[in-house]
């Protein structure tokens, strides 16, 4: 009788996608942590918008007996998660969705960090930049981290948002001018990387706007958090 060994694992790491090559590098050097700090699942990199290979022709493309979990590199629900991500896993048998990244208390956290580093502080009027979701469900995500965010550093910070919700991050820089008249506004940027919508950040007004998120350990050791909890333990045996 042939002894079959364990069917293989594999974490796909599926983030939006961008034009801009730092960003993409961001992205890389993420998936690159994770698999260094995880080196028995094979980590495999996958896009569902601007950048190929798609989360369809990499699943696609993955040996029929391994099982694979979808880890959203993103930081909230949307309609990547919910329509795009959703229906290329239910089209592959074996293919399991993790959550996506945020919100997260050390995500909070990095934001504060990034703040700092830009020369920010909480005696400045803050705006926390978010992209923004037409998906009901990513709302109260978004006022979850304003509240970890401010619970942190000890802000006022405002919500901005750069598309689908009320204010834009132009108009959340009004307001925090008003609230703090004399003071610095500055933007905290939850994002991932640089790209398309950190430029229009950069654009919106404020004296002070910090980095993306960009490349950090805390990031890839919650990717393989949202992978750990979708796969059990028989799987990694």
């Amino acid at each position: 009788m042939n002894e079959q060994g364990p069917r293989p694992t594999i974490l796909v790491g599926a983030s939006h996608g961008t034009d801009n090559t730092d960003g993409q590098a961001v992205i890389r050097e993420l998936l690159r942590r994770a698999q260094q700090l995880r080196p028995d699942v094979q980590v495999v990199e996958a896009f569902v918008d601007v950048q190929q290979p798609s989360l369809v022709e990499v699943l696609a493309g993955l040996p029929e007996d391994a099982d694979v979990v979808v880890v959203p590199v993103l930081l909230t629900v949307g309609f990547h998660t919910q329509v795009d991500i959703a229906e290329a896993v239910a089209a592959r048998p074996g293919t399991s969705v993790a959550a996506p990244l945020g919100p997260d208390a050390r995500l909070s956290q990095l934001l504060w960090d990034r703040l700092l580093e830009a020369g920010g502080s909480a005696e400045d009027g803050v705006v926390i930049a978010v992209a923004g979701s037409t998906a009901a469900a990513a709302v109260p995500r978004f006022h979850e981290l304003r509240e970890q965010f401010n619970g942190i550093g000890g802000a006022d910070a405002v919500l901005g948002y750069g598309a689908a919700l009320d204010p834009r991050v132009p108009a959340a820089v009004d307001i925090a001018r008003r609230q703090r008249p004399g003071a610095s506004v500055s933007i905290a940027s939850y994002l991932l990387t640089p790209g398309f919508f950190h430029d229009r950040v950069s654009e919106a007004g404020a004296d002070i706007v910090a980095a993306p998120l960009g490349v950090d350990d805390r990031i890839a050791e919650i990717i393989l958090e949202r992978f750990d909890a979708v796969v059990t333990p028989a799987a990694l045996v």
